[in-house]
C-alpha cells in the first residue's frame, strides 16, 4: 500500500486534470499536501479523499467554490466511507463526463485568467 501519490497519480485517479488540483489547493485551504525536497507533491488518502468530496460537490451536485468550501467547513462535504473514485453507468455516463469536461475548462479558464 502506498502512502503518497504523486500529482499525475492522483489527477488519473480522480480524472481531472493536474492544474484543476493546483487551482482547487489555492481555493480549499483543507487541501494541502506534502511538498517533497525537490517541490513535487505528496498526496496522502486522506487528501485523496478530501479531493474526490471536492469533485462531487462542485461536478454532480453543482455547489459554487464557495459553497463547497462551506459544506466542507460544516463537515457536510465528505464522508468517511466515500469512493475515491464513483461509477457512473448508463445514459448518465455521457451527460456526466461533458459536464465534468466543462466545469474543468471553466476552472482552467480562471486559473488563466488571473
Amino acid at each position: 500500500m502506498k502512502y503518497y501519490y504523486s500529482i499525475s497519480e492522483v489527477a488519473k485517479l480522480i480524472d481531472v486534470k493536474p492544474p484543476v488540483l493546483r487551482y482547487w489547493e489555492e481555493e480549499f485551504k483543507e487541501l494541502h499536501p506534502k511538498k517533497t525536497k525537490g517541490g513535487r507533491r505528496a498526496y496522502t488518502k486522506k487528501e485523496i479523499d478530501l479531493i474526490s468530496s471536492i469533485k462531487r460537490l462542485l461536478y454532480e451536485e453543482r455547489y459554487s467554490i464557495e459553497g463547497a468550501r462551506k459544506k466542507l467547513k460544516n463537515n457536510g462535504g465528505a464522508s468517511s466511507n466515500e469512493e475515491v473514485h464513483p461509477k457512473v453507468d448508463g445514459g448518465e455516463a455521457d451527460k456526466n463526463i461533458l459536464q465534468e469536461i466543462q466545469q474543468g475548462l471553466k476552472e482552467i479558464l480562471e486559473i488563466l485568467k488571473t
